[in-house]
C-alpha cells in the first residue's frame, strides 16, 4: 500500500515569533526554477512571518537582507552542468563578503533544476556547497525519504545533499510537477525549523 505522498507541516502558532529569517536566491531564466524558490518560501511561512522569508531575484539583490539573514538558501537551472552564467556572476560578486568573512558562520542550502531527471544536478549542489564552504557556512541537506518516483511523489529524484526538481517542456505553472513542488514546500518548512531549533540561546523567547 502506498504511503500518502501529502507533504506535512506544523506551524508556528506561538505568540513568540522566532527571531531568524531566510533568504531563497534564485536565477530562472523562463520561471521554472523561480516557482521552486517561491515553493521553499512557502514552506519556510509555515513557520515564520513573511517579511522574515524572502525569494530574491539574483537581477534584484538585497545584499543588506543578505547580510543579515541567518539562512541562505542558492538555487539555479542546471546550464551545461553547471550554475547559470548569471548565478555565477552571483557568486563572484560575493568575494568580498568571502574575504571580509561575512557570511561565516550563517547556515546555507541550495536546490537546483533541470530538464532531465539527471541533468548533473548534483554537481551543481556540490558546486554550491562548495562555494557556501569557502564562506565558511553551515550546511543543511534534504533528509527526506522518497515515498516513490512518481510524478507526485516526494523527494522522486533521492536527493538527499539537497533539493533536485525537473521542469519539464512547458509552461512554470505545469511544471515542475506537483511532487516536486510538494517537496519544495517540506524543504522550506524542514529549514525553517532547523535553524529555528539551533537559533541562540540568548535570542529564544
Amino acid at each position: 500500500m502506498n504511503k500518502s505522498t501529502e507533504p506535512s507541516f506544523t506551524s508556528t502558532t506561538t505568540d513568540h515569533v522566532p527571531n531568524v529569517s531566510i533568504a531563497v536566491i534564485f536565477h530562472s531564466n523562463y520561471g521554472h526554477t523561480k516557482r521552486v524558490a517561491e515553493a521553499i518560501v512557502k514552506g519556510a511561512h509555515q513557520q515564520l512571518p513573511e517579511t522574515q522569508a524572502k525569494a530574491v531575484d539574483v537581477h534584484d539583490v538585497d545584499w543588506d537582507y543578505l547580510d543579515q539573514a541567518d539562512l541562505l538558501v542558492f538555487g539555479s537551472a542546471v546550464y551545461m552542468g553547471s550554475v547559470t552564467a548569471e548565478f555565477k556572476t552571483f557568486m563572484d560578486e560575493t568575494s568580498k563578503r568571502w574575504y571580509h568573512r561575512k557570511w561565516e558562520g550563517k547556515w546555507a542550502a541550495a536546490f537546483a533544476n533541470s530538464g532531465g531527471l539527471s541533468g548533473d544536478k548534483l554537481a551543481v549542489l556540490q558546486q554550491i556547497a562548495l562555494y557556501a564552504m569557502q564562506h565558511g557556512m553551515n550546511w543543511i541537506g534534504l533528509p527526506l525519504m522518497p515515498t516513490g518516483h512518481e510524478e507526485h511523489d516526494l523527494n522522486r529524484l533521492s536527493s538527499f545533499l539537497g533539493l533536485m526538481t525537473q521542469s519539464l517542456d512547458g509552461p512554470p505553472e505545469e511544471t515542475p510537477g506537483s511532487g516536486d513542488i510538494d517537496t519544495a514546500i517540506w524543504f522550506g518548512d524542514h529549514l525553517a525549523k532547523t535553524i529555528i531549533k539551533h537559533q541562540p540561546a540568548a535570542s529564544k523567547s
